[in-house]
């Protein structure tokens, strides 16, 4: 698969909610940026050796709604939110190697323990 283009009008249906089981990778980046130029070829690539992901690109400047409600302040940003929950947003590119042991850690979250973790620090446990 390759990547989706998130804009606001799609964001709900390509982002999973809280019972949602598939989890997706979030590019932030724009077409002046040169780290997001050098960093989009290893995401695509991601995305094509990742079929039962979701990679999706936000283009910040044409999305700036949604790059403001991420607290997007640098880019490249790499974000991943599985089952409506946010476990990880980092500024920077990657280099490939890295970005395979972070999707390979991600695949490995112990969601239940996260989403404890998330209420307990929201004070709702």
């Amino acid at each position: 698969m390759s990547t989706v283009e998130l804009t606001k009008e799609n964001f709900d249906e390509v982002v999973p909610g809280p019972e949602g089981k598939d989890f997706v990778f979030i590019d932030f980046w724009a077409a002046w940026c040169g780290p997001c130029r050098q960093f989009a070829p290893v995401y695509e690539k991601a995305a094509e050796r990742h079929t039962d992901l979701v990679f999706a690109k936000v283009d910040t400047e044409a999305q700036q709604e949604l790059a403001a409600a991420f607290g997007i302040q640098s880019i490249p940003t790499l974000a991943i939110i599985r089952e409506g929950v946010l476990v990880f947003s980092q500024p920077g590119a990657l280099p490939e190697a890295v970005f395979e042991d972070l999707i390979g850690k991600a695949r490995e979250l112990d969601m239940d323990e996260v989403k404890r973790k998330a209420a307990e620090s929201a004070g709702t446990v």
